[in-house]
């Protein structure tokens, strides 16, 4: 029964078993975060982002930078409205800011860019013909419906609002943005990958 331990001894014992964490490690889970708070105050309330990183020392200003950039990454989604188009082109000016292969980043912005033009000009055309085509199925399943319990009763329904309609129309939208965002992710994780 000497040999029964408990559970944060065994705990304890993998933690040893891990090693101590490198100070580069200790700088990483300290100064990533700082960088993500950082990126959230400039999305949200415009601060200047070379001002705020030059506040850092240099070995501490890299782990900043990559937390800052992974939350302008995420923040980069289709341009559904006004408020996500000038959310994507601020995160993208603080990328710009922040990564070093200005290039590089211009180059897989324009990717962006293209996919967004794309997303608005034929992708719209796209959502609003797939929205009348699936607005009249749904019309002639109910007025086949209605037909067979009532007859030849001409009722008018707004199916537009009914609840079906709107939870397909839902994934309909999703089925067709999902190629736009298939794309826009392995451009984020481009994004991610330069420096």
């Amino acid at each position: 029964m000497a040999n029964i331990k408990s559970a944060v001894e065994i705990a304890m014992e993998k933690v040893e078993k891990l090693g101590k964490a490198t100070e580069e490690e200790r700088l990483r889970w300290r100064y990533i975060p700082e960088g993500e708070k950082l990126a959230a105050k400039y999305l949200k309330q415009d601060c200047n982002l070379v001002v705020e990183m030059s506040k850092y020392e240099e070995n501490i200003v890299k782990h900043v930078v990559a937390g800052a950039c992974d939350i302008l990454i995420r923040n980069i989604s289709l341009p559904k409205n006004y408020s996500a188009k000038s959310n994507n082109s601020k995160a993208m000016d603080g990328l710009k800011n922040l990564k070093i292969d200005k290039v590089g980043v211009e180059n897989v912005f324009s990717q962006i860019r293209r996919i967004f033009s794309h997303y608005v000009e034929q992708g719209e055309q796209q959502r609003e013909q797939a929205y009348e085509l699936l607005k009249a199925k749904f019309e002639a399943n109910i007025n086949q419906a209605i037909q067979q319990q009532m007859g030849s009763v001409e009722i008018k329904i707004d199916v537009e609002r009914h609840p079906q309609f709107q939870e397909e129309w839902l994934k309909t939208q999703a089925q067709l943005d999902l190629q736009y965002l298939k794309h826009l992710d392995e451009y984020k994780q481009e994004l991610l990958s330069i420096h």
